[in-house]
């Protein structure tokens, strides 16, 4: 693995601004588990978000579940706040195939119907499968297909390329 050069701290202050311009104050900001949570919790604290920060778990909602298999970890999901009708902002890691958003949305829409969902990721990477398109993008980059990129973390946060072997 070889480690990017990226700001990840510019980044975030970029995508906290964004979403400032974007969203109401009472919005409801919620990580995918791990590494959109410790983005989210870095946005959350960054924007001076009042209410709760949640957590998505979308293990069981993946549309390849099947193949992964059970992992023994899974964690549930902790919403603490109702999402009926709220507006939602929806943080992950990197965006690639848009699988792990559309996870994400499954699982939120079983909790309620929010007023409208925000997705902020801090990499598009680009390779979609499905429609899926980011609201606020911390940096967008340009990878062939067998090359990954994975935030490390949650101390300090860091964004490694990895080659597929």
């Amino acid at each position: 693995m070889k480690k990017l050069d990226i700001d990840i701290d510019a980044c975030l202050a970029a995508m906290s601004g964004e979403l400032r311009e974007v969203v109401g104050p009472d919005a409801i900001m919620i990580g995918i588990h791990s590494g959109g949570f410790w983005i989210a919790e870095r946005l959350h604290e960054l924007m001076g978000i009042e209410t709760l920060l949640g957590q998505l778990n979308i293990t069981f909602y993946r549309d390849d579940f099947s193949r992964i298999g059970l992992h023994p970890r899974v964690k549930p999901s902790n919403l603490p706040l109702e999402i009926e009708d709220r507006e939602i902002i929806l943080v992950d890691d990197v965006l690639h195939t848009g699988r792990t958003v559309r996870a994400a949305l499954n699982e939120i829409f079983d909790y309620g119907r929010p007023k409208r969902v925000i997705l902020a990721v801090l990499i598009d990477r680009g390779g979609r499968e499905l429609p899926v398109a980011a609201d606020v993008t911390g940096k967008r980059l340009s990878l062939k297909p067998d090359e990954h990129v994975k935030l490390s973390g949650p101390e300090p946060l860091a964004l490694e390329l990895k080659t597929a072997e």
